[in-house]
Protein backbone atom coordinates (compact mmCIF):
# COMPACT_ATOMS: atom_id res chain seq x y z
CA UNK A 1 0.00 0.00 0.00
CA UNK A 2 1.31 3.20 -1.14
CA UNK A 3 -0.66 6.62 0.00
CA UNK A 4 1.61 9.21 -1.22
CA UNK A 5 2.84 7.69 -4.86
CA UNK A 6 0.46 9.05 -7.31
CA UNK A 7 0.72 6.04 -9.68
CA UNK A 8 1.46 2.07 -9.21
CA UNK A 9 4.32 1.54 -10.80
CA UNK A 10 4.21 0.67 -14.53
CA UNK A 11 0.77 2.20 -14.71
CA UNK A 12 0.92 5.59 -15.86
CA UNK A 13 4.02 6.75 -15.49
CA UNK A 14 7.65 6.25 -14.73
CA UNK A 15 8.15 5.99 -10.87
CA UNK A 16 9.27 8.77 -9.46
CA UNK A 17 13.53 8.91 -9.83
CA UNK A 18 13.55 6.84 -12.61
CA UNK A 19 15.99 7.38 -15.51
CA UNK A 20 16.03 6.12 -19.18
CA UNK A 21 13.60 6.05 -22.08
CA UNK A 22 10.20 4.68 -21.76
CA UNK A 23 9.34 2.40 -24.43
CA UNK A 24 5.95 0.61 -25.51
CA UNK A 25 5.45 -2.64 -24.60
CA UNK A 26 5.44 -5.65 -26.84
CA UNK A 27 1.91 -7.47 -28.35
CA UNK A 28 -1.34 -5.47 -28.25
CA UNK A 29 -2.09 -2.45 -27.20
CA UNK A 30 -3.80 -1.85 -24.03
CA UNK A 31 -6.97 -0.10 -24.29
CA UNK A 32 -7.98 2.47 -21.72
CA UNK A 33 -11.85 2.77 -20.88
CA UNK A 34 -12.65 5.69 -18.68
CA UNK A 35 -15.59 7.03 -17.22
CA UNK A 36 -15.85 10.63 -15.53
CA UNK A 37 -18.54 12.05 -12.99
CA UNK A 38 -19.35 15.15 -11.41
CA UNK A 39 -20.32 15.17 -7.99
CA UNK A 40 -20.37 18.63 -7.46
CA UNK A 41 -23.84 20.04 -5.66
CA UNK A 42 -25.44 16.26 -6.38
CA UNK A 43 -26.92 14.83 -3.40
CA UNK A 44 -26.84 11.27 -2.17
CA UNK A 45 -23.59 11.03 -3.91
CA UNK A 46 -22.48 7.59 -2.56
CA UNK A 47 -25.57 5.73 -4.43
CA UNK A 48 -24.96 7.96 -7.48
CA UNK A 49 -21.83 6.86 -7.75
CA UNK A 50 -22.00 3.36 -6.58
CA UNK A 51 -24.82 2.98 -9.71
CA UNK A 52 -22.28 4.91 -12.38
CA UNK A 53 -19.56 2.26 -11.38
CA UNK A 54 -22.04 -0.31 -11.75
CA UNK A 55 -23.10 1.15 -15.39
CA UNK A 56 -19.81 1.15 -16.42
CA UNK A 57 -18.92 -2.25 -15.57
CA UNK A 58 -21.66 -3.55 -17.35
CA UNK A 59 -20.86 -1.54 -20.77
CA UNK A 60 -17.10 -3.08 -20.14
CA UNK A 61 -18.38 -6.66 -19.62
CA UNK A 62 -17.60 -7.42 -15.93
CA UNK A 63 -21.13 -8.04 -15.60
CA UNK A 64 -23.32 -9.50 -15.66
CA UNK A 65 -21.03 -11.63 -13.70
CA UNK A 66 -19.95 -15.12 -15.64
CA UNK A 67 -18.54 -16.92 -12.44
CA UNK A 68 -18.16 -16.17 -8.82
CA UNK A 69 -14.82 -14.68 -9.29
CA UNK A 70 -15.96 -12.62 -11.81
CA UNK A 71 -18.75 -10.85 -9.45
CA UNK A 72 -16.79 -10.82 -6.71
CA UNK A 73 -14.41 -8.02 -8.41
CA UNK A 74 -16.97 -6.28 -9.38
CA UNK A 75 -18.82 -6.25 -6.03
CA UNK A 76 -15.29 -5.40 -4.29
CA UNK A 77 -15.06 -2.38 -7.08
CA UNK A 78 -18.60 -1.28 -5.88
CA UNK A 79 -17.33 -1.46 -2.25
CA UNK A 80 -14.73 0.42 -2.49
CA UNK A 81 -16.41 3.41 -4.67
CA UNK A 82 -18.48 2.95 -1.57
CA UNK A 83 -15.98 3.86 1.24
CA UNK A 84 -13.89 6.46 -1.40
CA UNK A 85 -17.26 8.81 -1.61
CA UNK A 86 -18.36 8.00 1.81
CA UNK A 87 -14.66 9.17 3.28
CA UNK A 88 -14.61 12.22 1.06
CA UNK A 89 -18.74 13.13 2.67
CA UNK A 90 -17.56 12.81 6.04
CA UNK A 91 -14.11 13.57 6.47
CA UNK A 92 -13.41 15.77 3.50
CA UNK A 93 -16.08 18.40 2.53
CA UNK A 94 -17.70 16.08 0.05
CA UNK A 95 -16.14 14.84 -3.23
CA UNK A 96 -16.31 16.61 -6.59
CA UNK A 97 -15.96 14.25 -9.07
CA UNK A 98 -15.74 10.07 -9.83
CA UNK A 99 -13.10 8.84 -12.10
CA UNK A 100 -13.21 5.23 -13.11
CA UNK A 101 -10.62 3.51 -15.88
CA UNK A 102 -9.94 0.51 -16.72
CA UNK A 103 -8.12 -1.81 -19.24
CA UNK A 104 -7.30 -5.75 -19.59
CA UNK A 105 -5.66 -5.67 -16.36
CA UNK A 106 -6.22 -2.83 -13.52
CA UNK A 107 -9.37 -0.73 -12.91
CA UNK A 108 -8.60 2.59 -11.05
CA UNK A 109 -10.81 4.54 -9.37
CA UNK A 110 -10.42 8.38 -8.13
CA UNK A 111 -12.37 10.15 -5.90
CA UNK A 112 -11.84 13.85 -6.19
CA UNK A 113 -12.38 15.53 -2.88
CA UNK A 114 -12.50 19.21 -1.13
CA UNK A 115 -10.41 18.25 1.78
CA UNK A 116 -6.58 19.02 3.06
CA UNK A 117 -6.70 15.53 5.30
CA UNK A 118 -4.60 12.42 4.48
CA UNK A 119 -6.84 9.53 4.65
CA UNK A 120 -5.15 6.64 6.53
CA UNK A 121 -6.42 3.14 7.74
CA UNK A 122 -7.15 3.52 11.41
CA UNK A 123 -4.42 1.73 13.96
CA UNK A 124 -5.30 -0.65 15.18
CA UNK A 125 -7.45 -1.74 13.64
CA UNK A 126 -10.64 -2.57 15.85
CA UNK A 127 -12.97 -4.78 13.44
CA UNK A 128 -15.90 -4.87 16.55
CA UNK A 129 -16.29 -1.63 16.69
CA UNK A 130 -18.34 0.31 14.58
CA UNK A 131 -17.16 3.26 11.96
CA UNK A 132 -13.65 3.46 11.13
CA UNK A 133 -13.28 0.64 8.88
CA UNK A 134 -13.30 2.37 4.86
CA UNK A 135 -9.84 2.73 4.58
CA UNK A 136 -8.62 -0.72 6.02
CA UNK A 137 -11.33 -1.80 3.56
CA UNK A 138 -9.76 -0.14 0.62
CA UNK A 139 -6.86 -1.29 1.67
CA UNK A 140 -7.25 -5.19 2.02
CA UNK A 141 -9.27 -5.05 -2.08
CA UNK A 142 -7.19 -3.27 -3.54
CA UNK A 143 -3.92 -3.63 -5.33
CA UNK A 144 -2.21 -0.17 -4.55
CA UNK A 145 -3.81 2.86 -3.31
CA UNK A 146 -2.81 6.51 -2.43
CA UNK A 147 -3.07 10.05 -2.67
CA UNK A 148 -2.54 12.90 -5.11
CA UNK A 149 -1.88 16.68 -4.74
CA UNK A 150 -2.09 19.51 -6.83
CA UNK A 151 0.86 22.08 -5.35
CA UNK A 152 -1.49 25.55 -5.03
CA UNK A 153 -4.84 23.67 -5.37
CA UNK A 154 -6.91 22.67 -2.18
CA UNK A 155 -8.49 19.15 -2.24
CA UNK A 156 -6.86 15.86 -2.90
CA UNK A 157 -7.24 13.35 -4.92
CA UNK A 158 -7.51 9.50 -3.27
CA UNK A 159 -6.54 6.52 -5.71
CA UNK A 160 -7.32 2.82 -5.79
CA UNK A 161 -6.30 0.32 -7.84
CA UNK A 162 -7.96 -3.48 -8.06
CA UNK A 163 -6.90 -6.42 -10.31
CA UNK A 164 -9.39 -6.62 -13.19
CA UNK A 165 -11.27 -10.69 -13.18
CA UNK A 166 -9.45 -13.06 -15.50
Amino acid sequence: MSTTRPFSPGDRGPEPGATGEVSEPVGEPTVRQVRKLSLDGASGVVPLARDFTRQALYDWGWLPAAGADQRAAAEDVLLVVSELVTNACLHAEGASELWVGCDTKVLRLEVTDRGAGQPSPRTPHRAGRPGGHGMFIVQRLCLDWGVVRVPGQSGKTVWAELAAPN
